[in-house]
């Protein structure tokens, strides 16, 4: 880790002005902002322009999975009496705030890509229901229950992809770029410079330095070309298999990541060393092209409680809220929408990172 001292740095933070010694951290590769009283600083001024992506005329087009579980009114009425929980100035039975998330993740997208439109796969027994404009929820058949919902994420990606490719053999129309992603991420930067960057790739996944779990299943982007759609729906059928061989006792959480990493790592060419580096890099996977980007600018999760290296990659462009996250997405959002300023937002977060803030 390598440090550089700033002495009496006038710093904007969350959202008051302070005067701090701000440390510029290099840390595995990346450069993170903190101050060294614990008050931290980026050193971006809001979000940024479209894509030259965009401007070529390629849609980008974000898809997740999510489902309601269907309880009796009864049920409902109970919990609703007995377990709200209070963020900000609104209160949110366990239903509720499974959809105070997703529309947050709405929210985000919606401000940062404007252009872009969102796909909701759902089981098309769910009373989800959600109506806004450049939403659509897609309903495919499958088996969404808890036990085996990471698996028919799968499945439903596929199926997606399936139909999409069907589109474009009709004629259907310009490109559209996918990113398939969990829905509690926050997309603070625009995307699409993914696709005009990196023009060779068919699938993008986000690794981490983690030895057991160096790939996480959050983030996934597909060219939209015929031929993307194509080698990308074939890698994902591998992970599939992969998946229902070895890592069904794993269904429920963490399979999906686990069989992700077993195909890429038994490729006889994969070199594993390549993910301790945090810099994009492209490897052909039994014909797939898969580009390979860093968790700590394409898929960042928040730290969580004392000890970890607390600071935020200075050019991140997606937020992952995982696990005991949540509430503080909403937070984030509220934050947001009441300042209208991404980087004390992202202050608002980063000063988060020793407390927990499940609901």
């Amino acid at each position: 880790m390598i440090t550089w001292f700033l002495d009496q740095l006038l710093v904007k933070a969350c959202p008051i002005v302070c005067i701090a010694k701000l440390m510029i951290v290099s840390h595995e590769g990346i450069f993170f902002m903190s101050c060294e009283d614990g008050t931290k600083a980026l050193n971006k001024t809001g979000f940024s322009t479209p894509s030259n992506a965009s401007s070529a005329g390629n849609n980008i087009s974000f898809v997740t999975v999510f489902t309601i579980y269907n309880s009796s009114l009864n049920e409902r009425a109970d919990e609703n009496a007995s377990k709200l929980v209070v963020v900000g100035n609104a209160s949110y039975s366990k239903e509720e705030r499974s959809m105070a998330t997703l529309n947050t993740f709405v929210n985000f997208i919606q401000v940062t890509m404007p252009e872009s439109n969102v796909f909701i796969l759902t089981d098309p027994a769910s009373d989800l229901s959600i109506s806004r404009d450049g939403v659509t929820v897609y309903p495919i058949e499958g088996e969404y229950s808890r036990d085996e919902l990471m698996l028919q994420r799968i499945r439903s990606y596929i199926a997606f992809l399936e139909a999409k490719l069907q589109e474009l053999s009709q004629g259907s129309g310009l490109i559209s770029h996918y990113i398939f992603t969990d829905s509690d991420i926050a997309v603070v930067d625009d995307l699409g410079q993914i696709f005009f960057d990196f023009p060779n790739f068919h699938i993008a996944l986000t690794f981490r330095n983690n030895k057991a779990q160096p790939l996480n299943s959050g983030f996934i982007a597909v060219r939209g070309t015929a031929e993307g759609i194509l080698r990308a729906k074939e890698f994902l059928q591998k992970v599939l298999k992969i998946y229902k061989s070895k890592y069904m006792s794993a269904s429920r959480m963490l399979g999906d990541q686990l069989a992700l990493a077993w195909l890429v790592k038994s490729h006889p060419s994969f070199k594993m060393l390549r993910f301790s580096i945090a810099q994009p890099f492209h490897h052909n996977i039994r014909g797939i092209s898969v580009l390979f980007l860093p968790c700590a600018k394409y898929n960042w999760t928040p730290p969580e409680g004392a000890g970890q290296f607390h600071g935020m990659p200075l050019d991140v462009k997606v937020v992952h809220f995982k696990g005991s996250r949540k509430r503080l997405m909403l937070e984030a959002w509220n934050f947001f929408h009441s300042h209208s300023d991404i980087s004390d937002m992202l202050c608002l977060v980063l000063k988060s990172g020793r407390t927990k803030y499940d609901f």
